[in-house]
């Protein structure tokens, strides 16, 4: 008989049970905790709080806790196993993942299709009658190959020096084929109607998924073998529940710009305009098209986790509890706390908005100096942001920013000749787009930007109705990609505008 131990999640209520010396790591992902780092114990991404019962306190957990969070009985969960009986304090995760419920025009085909957008965080999951475009129901979730690492280096890194490619692959396979199940169940239909099922997702998901080595990908130049068009027979994926469906991954356009990106032009039409347009998805890769049915360029830039709350003291997703929205108020700050519990955190767009704030205050000065409290701005107890803070958010910003800058100079144009850019995502599409101007993120002003919502989402199921396939093929021998290494003015531009712009500027 199994040695069990029970654990109970406060406020959850959750109570189960599993075998002793059992990894909190491989259970509490599910349920709200997250592993950023890849469970290596070198953020406080996965604190848990000890309610009842006790995890033991690893040398790795005194370098990273302070005394008094170990004393309070904090705990980091990728250093603790359940040895006996225990209470966790956990904050719920909800889902915040942004689907889409565009009307577009369509070729009416037989059947039932499935649209996913495979995020490296999130994946969202749609059900469509192909015979009338309704949407027939929707899932979201969080990426359960998170528990590997919050980022696709991490990912990566993973599947290269711990031989753990397929562990990868089958814990997508496996998520995804659930998703269909439940998208099934959720509509009342019959899986064997389900006809075409098409997934988008960045370079990383694209060969984790598909099974193609990674490792080009761990490696200068990182480029792939190949970024072309997958196609599976639903069966030889696991997924028997659709005896006639066929899978296709679409392709991706290069070594970190994937067939999300892709999805997005297509939804946006960027490949078609005539006037220079641009589309830009803000994650911890920063994907950046600019250009025009004569000519796109493209980029991906290492923006680093901040626009996701990552690598942020108090930094948190878009979820309860989270400042989402920070104003002035009185020569102060003005914070709007996502649900109706405590503030406990910020995330990315409350981030932006507290230092465009802090610059119109004069809390911050231009070269990201924090002027008062002591290295930190407290918004609204217990939630601040410290000097390290903003350093993040400037290094993000600044990759973004020269990002946009080198392409337009490979274009030979100027920020004022881009009528139009959209923001892909959910970042992009709650993001105060004048403050965003403000902090030098987006030069572009701030009128000629516009929320795409979930492009990529949307780009895979306009695919869902065409059964042409050489638009890929056409947007790809248009489009070329820029690496931004290899211009000797990169360095240069990032290092200038890592800075705020002075008022006047902005």
């Amino acid at each position: 008989m199994a040695d069990l131990v029970r654990i109970v999640l406060k406020p959850l209520g959750h109570e189960f049970t599993v075998e002793r010396g059992t990894a909190l790591r491989d259970i509490l992902f599910t349920y709200g905790v997250e592993f950023p780092c890849g469970g290596n114990a070198v953020c406080e991404g996965c604190k848990i709080k000890v309610l009842a019962g006790h995890l033991a306190v690893t040398p790795e957990q005194e370098n990273i806790l302070s005394k008094k969070e170990i004393e309070e009985g904090w705990r980091l969960a990728c250093c603790c196993s359940a040895a006996e009986n225990i209470t966790l304090e956990l904050a719920q995760w909800e889902a915040s993942v942004l689907t889409d419920e565009t009307r577009f025009e369509f070729t009416p085909r037989q059947g039932l299709g499935v649209a996913i957008d495979l995020g490296t965080t999130t994946l969202a999951g749609q059900l469509v009658d192909l015979s009338s475009g309704n949407v027939l129901a929707v899932e979201t979730a969080l990426n359960e190959q998170g528990r590997f690492g919050a980022d696709v280096m991490s990912r990566i890194f993973y599947a290269v020096t711990e031989h753990g490619q397929k562990v990868l692959q089958d814990s997508i396979r496996t998520q995804l084929r659930g998703m269909i199940s439940s998208l099934v169940a959720s509509a009342g239909i019959d899986a064997s109607r389900i006809v075409d099922v098409v997934i988008v997702g960045n370079t990383v998901m694209h060969h984790l998924f598909s099974g193609i080595d990674v490792t080009p990908l761990s490696q200068y130049p990182f480029e792939s073998a190949t970024y072309e068009l997958q196609r599976f027979p639903a069966e030889d994926l696991g997924w028997r529940i659709l005896p006639d469906a066929t899978v296709r991954f679409l392709p991706c356009l290069g070594s970190f710009v994937g067939s999300d990106i892709l999805a997005g032009i297509l939804a946006t039409g960027v490949h078609q305009s005539k006037a220079l347009v641009g589309l830009i998805d803000l994650g911890t890769n920063g994907e950046i098209v600019l250009g025009s049915r004569e000519r796109l360029l493209f980029c991906s830039t290492a923006a680093g986790p901040a626009f996701e709350g990552s690598c942020i003291k108090m930094g948190m997703r878009a979820t309860t509890g989270a400042v989402a929205q920070v104003t002035a108020k009185n020569g102060s700050f003005n914070c709007r706390v996502l649900g109706s519990g405590p503030p406990r955190g910020i995330c990315g767009s409350g981030l932006v908005d507290a230092v465009a704030v802090g610059l119109a205050t004069q809390h911050v000065r231009e070269d990201g100096k924090i002027l008062r409290g002591n290295g930190s701005l407290m918004l609204c107890p217990p939630v601040e942001i410290t000097q390290s803070d903003i350093r993040e958010l400037q290094v993000a910003k600044a990759a973004i920013a020269a990002g946009v800058q080198i392409l337009l100079k490979d274009l030979g144009r100027s920020v004022d000749d881009v009528a139009k850019l959209y923001l892909a995502g959910a970042f992009g599409n709650y993001i105060d787009r004048t403050n965003a101007h403000r902090i030098g993120l987006l030069r572009i002003p701030p009128e000629r930007i516009e929320p795409a919502g979930n492009s990529a989402l949307l780009g895979a199921k306009l695919t869902l109705f065409s059964g042409d396939e050489r638009v890929f093929s056409e947007i790809r021998q248009i489009a070329q990609h820029v690496s931004l290494n290899a211009d000797e003015q990169f360095q240069e531009i990032f290092v200038g505008e890592m800075s705020f712009p002075l008022a006047e500027e902005a």
